[in-house]
């Protein structure tokens, strides 16, 4: 399991140019099951995305989560992230889960994340999305298990 968070002050995605979901400060979350990845993953997480502080708190430190800022997250499949470049120019994406057992941890993820207070927004699954953000920092984050 991969997931890279990106901090922004906005994000939003859209699949054939209809606006499907948006969210205002919090994180953008790229994520990315692979064959063989622990379903007990999932918590663990939704733990770290809901807990990570990356938040400047009132002395410039990141010190704050999700939570104390009122932040949002926008969820988006990537199966790309499995994406090895090792060998040639073109990246093997076979280490990559079954799209259906994908798409579960995926939602099962965002259902967990919003267990913890924190709202979530979705992309679609699958569909060739598009997505604007302002990152903030820029701070981004991998978190791989």
């Amino acid at each position: 399991m991969k997931a890279v968070i990106q901090r922004v002050n906005s994000a939003e995605l859209s699949v054939e140019g209809k606006l499907i979901s948006k969210i205002g400060r919090g994180f953008v979350v790229y994520f990315c099951v692979e064959k063989g990845d622990d379903e007990k993953l999932i918590e663990y997480f939704a733990k770290k995305i809901s807990g990570l502080r990356i938040f400047e708190d009132e002395n410039g430190k990141m010190n704050l989560a999700l939570k104390d800022v009122g932040g949002q997250v926008l969820l988006v499949s990537q199966f790309t992230l499995a994406g090895d470049c090792e060998h040639g120019n073109r990246p093997s994406f076979i280490t990559a889960e079954e799209p259906q057992r994908a798409k579960n941890l995926y939602e099962k993820l965002g259902k967990l994340i919003e267990n913890n207070g924190i709202s979530v927004k979705y992309g679609v699954f699958g569909a060739d999305m598009r997505i604007l953000q302002e990152n903030q920092g820029p701070v981004t984050i991998q978190l791989k298990a």
